[in-house]
Formats: C-alpha cells, structure tokens, sequence
C-alpha cells in the first residue's frame, strides 16, 4: 500500500509556526516515501470555525511550499457519512445517550471515589430519566461505552489492542504500544446539537482516504489509544503512527492558538520569508 500521511487542521485560527512544523514533517516523510499527502480540514465545530481561516490556511501551507492533493475533503460536507457510522454503532448498543454536561462531568470528578476516571465513564440514565429528559428536549452526547465494547470484542481482542509507534511518545513511547482506551473514559462521538466529534470524525476519514501514517504532536498521543479502539469496532485498518515533539517558542511554551502565538502571516508580514522559516524549523528544501 502507498505510504499516504495527511495534515489536518482545524479553521479556528490562523496557523502559527507549531502548525507550519508539524505539516512540513508530514510532507517531507510523503515525499521521502514517494508517497500521498493529504491536507483534510477538520471544521466539525461550528462555533469555532470560519471559512475564512480556511482560506488563510491553504494559503499559509502554499506559502510555505507544500503541495497536496485536490479536492481537499472539508468534513462540514461530508455530516452524514459521520452519522451513518454513529447510527451502526448505535444500533449495535454501542452508545449511550449521556444527558450531562461538562460542568456536569467536572463537578463529578470531584464527588467520585476513584476521581476522573470514575466521572469519565458516567453511564446511561434510567429508561424513565432518559424518556423525561428526551421529551423535555434537553440536549445530549452520545457516548462510546467502554463495557460494551469490551463485551463486543471479547477479551482476546480487547486485550490485544494496541498500535505502532514509529516516533515517540510524550513518556518515550515506541514500537508496539498496548492500547489502553480506558484512560480516556466513555468519550463522546456526537452530540445532538454539533453532531459528530473529533474522534469518530478522524477515524473515519483516516481509513476512507487511506492514510497509512498519521504524523502528529505529542498532543495527540493519548488520543490514538480510544481512535485505536473506534478503528478495531468498525473494521477499520489501523495506521503506523509518528509522534513528534510539539514546537516551542522561546519561552519555553508551545505554540498555540489560544495564545495568541504570532502567526505565520505576521511573520511573512514582517519580512520572513519561507526558505527562512522552513532552515529554522529543519527543513532546507520544499523541493
């Protein structure tokens, strides 16, 4: 199979030097390999994202000197691919409707005797709250139950779970990594107002545009462990995955959006140009 990477990012922002590095190492490795790269924009979340950073961002990515494939996949047109998967988990009792919010949650955490792990998984309600609830109209997520899964896939295969590590992990994580999908508890896969979420949305996009090496931060590490387990439940193939470090500023924190990191059009702005950018990053050549 063609080695095949993509670069996702979200359209809540302009993107920033952190983002510039991780799209180069995917590209570099697509290029490296003779391979596929993919750029996919991930605006599930209608609050937060804007058509308009979309834009900034395939510019900021030609900027730079990368090249992907077209049509670029923008998950906001693609909602009921989304929903037929959460429908067969669904209909497999996979889900359950989960009536609480996250202040909900949190203030669980605080009461449960074994802490955030105990809130995380907080179950179904009674067949008489969730019938109240459904005819009040109150809003609600559907979440993935671990103890069903594990029911579903036996304890061979659950077990078994785990994923390659190509990189390293926060904690120096390599090789063959044991899944551990609890550590996340029952996470959320949709919600009755914004529809499907992060994780079941990536999934299924990983495996619809065959991509066989997910190239990302260390930020996402934790996450492979439930996107692993939402792959073995559907049939999904499971990527290699490379971890990398996340960018820093000379601070000593990362590059982020929620802190007003300067961005990559401020940078071209104040005269940087892209071969600049890409030696300081590591890379000497978009070629």
């Amino acid at each position: 199979m063609m080695f095949t990477t993509r670069f996702a990012p979200s359209p809540t922002g302009r993107l920033h030097k952190g983002h510039a590095f991780s799209a180069l190492t995917a590209w570099t490795a697509a290029k490296a390999a003779g391979g596929r790269f993919v750029l996919r924009i991930e605006d599930i979340d209608p609050t937060r994202c804007r058509p308009e950073y979309e834009v900034d961002i395939l510019q900021d990515l030609a900027w730079l000197g990368l090249d992907w494939e077209t049509p670029v996949r923008r998950q906001s047109d693609h909602l009921g691919d989304y929903a037929s998967a959460i429908e067969n988990l669904r209909a497999r009792g996979l889900l359950y409707r989960c009536f609480r919010t996250r202040k909900d949650i949190l203030n669980a955490i605080g009461d449960a005797p074994h802490g955030a792990m105990e809130a995380a998984r907080p179950g179904p309600h009674s067949a008489d709250e969730e019938a109240h609830l459904l005819a009040s109209g109150a809003a609600f997520a559907w979440r993935l139950s671990l103890d069903r899964a594990r029911e579903t896939l036996g304890e061979p295969a659950w077990n078994g779970l785990s994923f390659v590590e190509q990189g390293e992990g926060p904690n120096g994580e390599t090789g063959v990594v044991t899944g551990d999908p609890q550590a996340a508890g029952d996470v959320v896969l949709a919600r009755k107002d914004t529809g499907v979420a992060y994780h079941l949305a990536v999934t299924h996009d990983d495996a619809l545009q065959g991509i066989t090496h997910v190239i990302r931060g260390h930020d996402l590490f934790q996450a492979t462990h439930v996107q692993r387990l939402i792959q073995t439940l559907m049939g999904w193939p499971a990527p290699t995955y490379r971890h990398h470090p996340l960018l820093a500023g000379p601070d000593g924190r990362r590059y982020a959006k929620r802190d007003r990191s300067i961005t990559l059009a401020e940078l071209r702005a104040g005269g940087l140009t892209a071969e600049a950018l890409r030696a300081e990053l590591g890379f000497s050549s978009a070629g």
